[in-house]
């Protein structure tokens, strides 16, 4: 009889233990899941991929979803990425950074059913919502703090290369100098590489010997060697670009651009749940939207008139009273 007993506890354990396999299956298959091929410099770039990673991470804990990714493995051949994530049935698929564009477009043509998203580039697809950003308008304050704190009068800034892109970072920068300080020199290099520190350093001890006593870099891991040739060299800079990236240089980084890709990816997930899609067409975020601003000012320390100065110009862009051109 006790025999019996067991075998019955046993088969009901058994039973209890498939009904839970099967409901935790079923629960797994009602999320939704986002699939996100990162940009060229992938996780631990300090930038753009680690952010969009914390963005994704919050949407996981807040709003249930689950998501996975997939880094760059040969360069320039992001299309094999998008093919997996589109093989594991993701809900939505999204790519980061321009230079994933044309692979994008690609896969986007050939499954014209799924969700894709591109983030810094623009893909005039049915099924393709891009997501931009007004870096310039960030990039505006973080010159204006620049112009206004020169001694020099010269002010110096390095691009991860010379495109459309980074140029609207350089022409924010360009402008907000300009509107504190128009008496200011704004010296610029493109590197043409994003991961190359050491050439990051090289054109920083350029600028800084023809006086540049402020540097913003748009550089990507490139920027992290212009950090820290300007903290060797005791002047400042700003983190560049995406994140806060103070913790490179505490004693020069004044502050840091920050495109909020954490708070997109987010914005899009949400939008994911609430409507099981997200909006198409061209999503362009800015200072308005928190799709840009800057980090807490740190290393010297800005007068009354100064930060209400800064304050002021944020108001005026966010209400169109200023308009920054890209």
């Amino acid at each position: 009889m006790r025999r019996v007993i067991e075998l019955f506890l046993l088969l009901c354990l058994l039973l209890l233990a498939g009904c839970s396999e099967n409901e935790l299956s079923s629960n797994l298959d009602n999320k939704l899941r986002i699939g996100v091929m990162l940009s060229d410099a992938g996780l631990g770039d300090q930038s753009f991929s680690d952010s969009a990673f914390n963005g994704l991470e919050k949407a996981r804990e807040e709003l249930g979803i689950l998501f996975d990714y997939r880094e760059l493995k040969e360069v320039g051949d992001y299309e094999t990425g998008l093919q997996e994530l589109i093989d594991q049935g993701n809900d939505l698929i999204v790519g980061l950074g321009y230079m994933i564009e044309e692979d994008l477009k690609k896969v986007a043509e050939k499954y014209p059913d799924k969700q894709f998203v591109i983030v810094d580039a623009v893909v005039d697809l049915p099924n393709v919502t891009s997501v931009t950003f007004k870096e310039h308008e960030g990039s505006f304050l973080i010159g204006a703090i620049a112009g206004m704190r020169t001694n020099s009068d010269i002010v110096g800034f390095v691009g991860g290369s010379d495109t459309p892109l980074i140029r609207k970072f350089l022409n924010g920068f360009s402008q907000g100098v300009a509107a504190t300080n128009p008496e200011a020199v704004v010296l610029h290099h493109f590197a043409e590489d994003f991961n190359n520190d050491k050439l990051g350093e090289e054109l920083a001890k350029e600028l800084i010997n023809d006086g540049a006593d402020f540097i913003y870099p748009s550089a990507g891991f490139t920027g992290v060697g212009v950090i820290n040739i300007a903290q060797q060299e005791g002047i400042y800079s700003f983190g560049g670009v995406d994140s806060d990236q103070y913790y490179l240089g505490e004693k020069t980084v004044v502050t840091s651009m920050l495109k909020n890709i954490d708070v997109a990816m987010y914005k899009l997930a949400k939008e994911l749940v609430e409507n099981g899609q997200v909006a198409d067409g061209h999503i362009t975020l800015g200072l308005a939207d928190d799709g840009v601003g800057i980090a807490p000012i740190r290393v010297i320390s800005l007068t009354k008139e100064e930060t209400e100065q800064i304050e002021k110009l944020t108001e005026k862009i966010k209400t169109n009273a200023i308009t920054v051109s890209e």
